[in-house]
């Protein structure tokens, strides 16, 4: 009893056979990668990356596809042998244990549901802007989180901003109640409203929905890509790496988070016709189609603009105002890039917010959650009262939410997801328990040598490129930013150290560590965040979870 939170998921036998409707093909799967992967990242943080990178930012998405396509290798190779709804948690369940798997899904909220906060207020930005394009004002009170906006007040007050006299003004026009003023972001809550009760009223009414909304926004790029390309100047391009290698690698950062969401469509294992095929094909179809498009994209952006005029919040519509057109057209674009802004966004809400109730709708199947989060309704044969739970979850924490600090925590709980799931291909690899038979697997490179010539390959590169921040590196007495690279070599060395000894498979050790480095990359307070969360979810899990999961195996 006292190790039973080591217990192990037994591989399925079969396709489950729970209460949810198999109604979703290949297509259908791929489509929710491909809107959950294109969301506000096209949109904008292409333009952060391309001007770090310059015109090799083309490379950069290479680079980005590549790190992103190891955890999807691996993600693709658990989805086809463990068809089950649950995503990361489920494969952490059957590979390490009931614990580890707990915290999985813990870290899955963050993805999910944290980060569906973060999508919800980026998706208000652009509607706002979408409506102030077409001369319609909204009042700020009414576009806003009160605790931000009344942050921005009273910096107003202290600092006297002009960048913050309208928040101060919005504050001050909003109607009170019993003097306290009406502040609420809108825009937010009526999205997160409308996409939870797609998702509760049934998995097909969402497919539509969901395919409708990719439809529109791949055609939108689309126009924008054949258009700017015929005023493309290829002579931008000459100077291709401006920055050197350092400063390509820095776009590697920004441009690894667009390619995040491809794991949301394997919650819908247990609504997938035939999971074991469609769900590895739908992983890696939308994740290769998105690379291509993100290319196309970042080709036409560089060879219509100086990669210096590209940092700005809205990159695509910034160079459409640069093209020799007619006004009307010109017009015609920038109200089509928006239009598809805000497309792009609510499908990513929608994907996310079917993806979270799942998870919890397999953890409360495990007894780890109470039982009716396990609920699924007779008529519309969804996890209801968990997707309504999902939506107050994201809808709440509206009112009061820092938008980076809930990226950055969702970029977390995403990467530390990639992680465990690629090391627990590693381990299957390793040592496959009786019964494991994907129908997809990743490559089985054995990495005990290649990965020291890798390792070797790199400390080369690195003293090539920055010899005297290699030799920071040793001296203890050289603080700052040079921590994250002492943390990256004590990685690399356990790493290294189980690969040699073990001999493990090339591939997804590099997908674990690919994702830890980012982890690092995200800073220390970042750090200490994930930390104080997960330790509140072992607390919940030993005080409820624990106990419930022993309650049920010992009945069963």
């Amino acid at each position: 009893m006292g190790y039973s939170f080591l217990r192990k998921k037994p591989l399925p036998k079969g396709e489950a056979r729970g209460g949810l409707k198999r109604v979703l093909s290949v297509i259908d799967l791929t489509a929710i990668g491909i809107a959950a992967i294109i969301g506000a990242g096209i949109f904008s943080t292409i333009g952060e990356a391309a001007a770090k990178a310059g015109s090799s930012i083309v490379i950069v998405f290479v680079i980005g596809a590549i790190v992103a396509g190891l955890s999807a290798l691996s993600y693709a190779e658990m989805a086809s042998s463990v068809p089950l709804s649950g995503s990361a948690y489920t494969y952490a369940y059957v590979v390490f244990g009931e614990l580890v798997a707990w915290i999985v899904g813990w870290m899955l909220i963050l993805e999910y549901a944290v980060g569906n906060i973060a999508v919800a207020i980026s998706w208000s930005s652009y509607f706002q802007s979408l409506l102030q394009s077409w001369g319609i004002s909204f009042p700020l009170y009414l576009g806003r989180d009160p605790l931000s906006l009344w942050r921005d007040a009273q910096a107003f007050l202290t600092t006297g901003d002009p960048s913050l006299r309208a928040a101060y003004e919005a504050w001050q026009a909003a109607p009170r109640l019993l003097g306290i003023p009406l502040v609420a972001n809108l825009p937010a809550l009526g999205i997160t409203t409308l996409v939870t009760l797609i998702a509760y009223v049934g998995i097909k009414e969402s497919r539509l929905a969901n395919n409708t909304m990719v439809i529109l926004k791949i055609g939108a790029i689309l126009l924008v890509i054949t258009v700017g390309a015929f005023f493309v100047q290829p002579a931008r391009w000459h100077d291709f790496m401006p920055r050197g290698f350092s400063g390509m690698m820095q776009g590697v950062g920004a441009v690894f988070f667009a390619y995040i969401g491809f794991d949301a469509l394997s919650t819908t294992a247990e609504e997938a016709r035939n999971p074991k095929r469609d769900l590895p094909l739908g992983i890696l179809l939308s994740l290769g189609f998105c690379t291509l498009l993100y290319i196309a994209v970042a080709l036409v952006l560089t060879g219509l603009a100086s990669y210096k005029e590209l940092a700005v919040p809205d990159p695509l519509a910034y160079v459409l105002t640069q093209l020799p057109v007619s006004n009307s057209l010109r017009n015609f674009l920038s109200a089509v890039v928006s239009l598809s802004a805000v497309i792009a966004i609510a499908s990513v809400l929608l994907v996310f917010q079917l993806g979270q109730p799942r998870i919890w709708y397999a953890m409360s199947r495990d007894g780890l959650l109470p039982p009716f989060l396990g609920r699924v309704h007779r008529r519309f044969q969804t996890p209801h009262v968990a997707t309504l739970l999902t939506g107050m979850v994201v809808g709440v924490p509206l009112f009061f939410s820092s938008m980076q600090t809930v990226v950055d925590m969702s970029s977390m709980g995403t990467l530390t997801a990639f992680a465990v799931v690629s090391a627990g291909v590693a381990y299957l690899h390793y040592s496959p328990p009786e019964g494991y038979a994907p129908t997809f697997r990743v490559p089985n490179i054995p990495g005990r040598w290649l990965f020291l010539l890798l390792v070797g390959l790199g400390f080369f590169v690195a003293w090539q490129m920055e010899p005297e921040g290699l030799k920071a590196l040793w001296n203890l007495s050289e603080g700052g930013e040079i921590w994250r690279y002492r943390v990256l070599l004590a990685m690399v060395t356990v790493a290294g150290y189980f690969t040699v000894r073990y001999n493990l498979s090339l591939l997804p050790v590099l997908g674990c560590l690919s994702a830890l480095y980012l982890i690092v990359e995200l800073g220390v307070n970042n750090w200490i965040r994930l930390g104080l969360w997960t330790g509140l979810g072992i607390g919940l899990y030993f005080a409820y979870g624990y106990w419930q999961s022993l309650l049920r195996k010992d009945n069963s």
